[in-house]
């Protein structure tokens, strides 16, 4: 098994419902380093942090090889599994994405439904299943098993009728984890009914979205969630500190 297929390995088994694995979001190597540093054994990379870094908008405002430029900085500077927002894949057909991504160092990524590069239309949810399907049969022709994080935007977006989103957005997952996802990521700030909902009816890991500061481990862990990510959230807060480091010396 090569070292890759390893932290592969690792990141899958850290998934565990009620007992979450916290992947703080990061942008680049110094942000990395900090999360490193303070303890964690698993990061994700977010597509709106790192396109604040380089001075471009989210959405794919960058393309994929500016993402994976930016991962071969960030796997070159710590020896943990990393996962990738990749958005809605930046355009590009699955065997691209994960064999960009594994020649980058990373081993998990995120796929979206949120068309970017098309308006900003939501897939269909077969169409997003297939997506998800393309990619796992990429990485099933490695022997890196990377970690297929599949989220959707209904709750985001607001799609439709509120009164039955969380039962499409049940459906919408689990053609997702039919087609081989590792990881659901219904994203938006649940309340604890819903989340609890969407944890308990899902056949897989669910990742919830945290504040680091509002939200904490044990009440996520205890509706059931099985990995937790920051988004912006994260480079936000350092942001708010850091004008209120700055304010002083205008």
């Amino acid at each position: 098994m090569t070292e890759l297929a390893d932290k592969a390995k690792t990141l899958l088994e850290l998934h565990k419902p009620g007992d979450p694995v916290i992947l703080p979001t990061v942008w680049d190597a110094w942000s990395a380093n900090l999360a490193v540093s303070a303890g964690f054994a698993a990061l994700t990379v977010g597509s709106h942090p790192v396109s604040d870094s380089i001075g471009k908008p989210d959405n794919e405002g960058i393309t994929f090889g500016e993402l994976t430029t930016r991962i071969k900085q960030i796997t070159a500077a710590v020896d943990v599994p990393i996962s990738v927002d990749i958005e809605s894949g930046y355009g590009e057909d699955p065997k691209t994405l994960i064999d960009g991504l594994i020649d980058a160092g990373a081993v998990g990524l995120n796929i979206e439904d949120t068309v970017h590069s098309e308006g900003g239309r939501l897939r269909e949810a077969q169409e997003h299943a297939d997506f998800v399907g393309g990619l796992r049969a990429a990485s099933d022709a490695t022997d890196v098993h990377v970690v297929v994080n599949a989220r959707t935007d209904l709750f985001l977006k607001q799609v439709g009728d509120e009164s039955d989103r969380v039962d499409r957005a049940i459906a919408r997952m689990k053609l997702c984890a039919e087609a081989g996802a590792d990881v659901l990521y219904p994203v938006g700030f649940h309340d604890d009914a819903t989340q609890k909902r969407l944890a308990d009816e899902l056949p897989l890991p669910v990742n919830a979205i945290g504040h680091p500061t509002k939200n904490n481990k044990a009440a996520l862990a205890a509706l059931g969630v099985g990995r937790v990510s920051f988004g912006p959230l994260f480079q936000m807060v350092l942001a708010e500190r850091a004008a209120e480091v700055l304010a002083p010396w205008k």
